[in-house]
């Protein structure tokens, strides 16, 4: 499996940007199952911390991985130095601790950026085995919109707003479908004010998008005992109106 290193400028916006794009949407689902669960929470594709921070401040004891060390990096720097052994540099398919873990959680399509059907598997696996008996495993996808898979995206600005007063940010997402092998490839461009001029930095990656059935022949394959797949982060079922599966695997 090919590892995605976060450009170290998109690294830096994260926070800005994904506070505005993503917290009203995922935030307190993750958040609220890691709070009620009663031992210690893994978070695969950790990045910043947007869950994490406030729930190691909340008390919990949680741990972190994630294969991009830039995002570490910047995870990093808002934690006390005691507190940085909680995160580490480790990737979903052979990421190793010496414990269990009661929850671990995988936010934000993690799971897509695994394209390989032998390395999905592998990587289910690896969280079963790092579960404790009983324990869940919690990760999310999108539902594809065929309308936007088959004509794509052109730069379509998803953020524009400032990452300091006065400093002005934006970002354009262009998207082309490859329907055969279900990835989708993104290309992301930023511009951002800095030093009395316009910076830009570019930066694609592939996605490997899911239908329901296959999530489900997938599961079914691994060692996780049973699952239950929602249709919003509200715990709603699956049905024509759903634009997530939200999808709990429990050992």
């Amino acid at each position: 499996m090919k590892t995605q290193e976060y450009p170290t400028s998109f690294a830096r916006f994260y926070d800005v940007i994904y506070h505005q794009l993503r917290d009203g949407v995922d935030h307190d689902f993750f958040l609220n199952e890691v709070m009620k669960t009663q031992g210690s929470v893994l978070e695969i594709g950790v990045g910043t911390g947007r869950f994490f921070v406030e729930a190691l401040h909340n008390g919990h004891e949680v741990y972190g991985i994630d294969i991009s060390r830039n995002m570490i990096e910047v995870l990093k720097s808002k934690l006390e130095p005691n507190q940085h052994y909680r995160v580490t540099r480790q990737n979903m398919l052979d990421f190793s601790f010496d414990f269990q873990f009661d929850l671990i959680i995988a936010p934000f399509r993690v799971i897509m950026h695994i394209p390989e059907k032998k390395d999905q598997i592998l990587a289910l696996n690896n969280v079963c085995r790092h579960l404790k008996p009983n324990g869940r495993f919690i990760f999310d996808t999108f539902v594809p919109d065929l309308n936007q898979l088959i004509k794509g995206l052109h730069n379509q600005v998803d953020f524009d707003g400032e990452y300091e007063s006065g400093k002005k940010l934006r970002r354009m997402v262009s998207t082309k479908p490859d329907l055969i092998n279900q990835i989708i490839q993104v290309f992301f461009t930023l511009e951002w004010d800095e030093d009395e001029t316009l910076k830009t930095e570019d930066w694609d990656l592939p996605l490997r998008f899911f239908f329901r059935y296959e999530l489900e022949h997938l599961i079914e394959r691994s060692e996780f005992t049973s699952y239950r797949i929602y249709g919003d982060y509200k715990g709603h079922p699956l049905d024509e109106s759903s634009k997530e599966f939200i999808v709990e695997c429990k050992k």
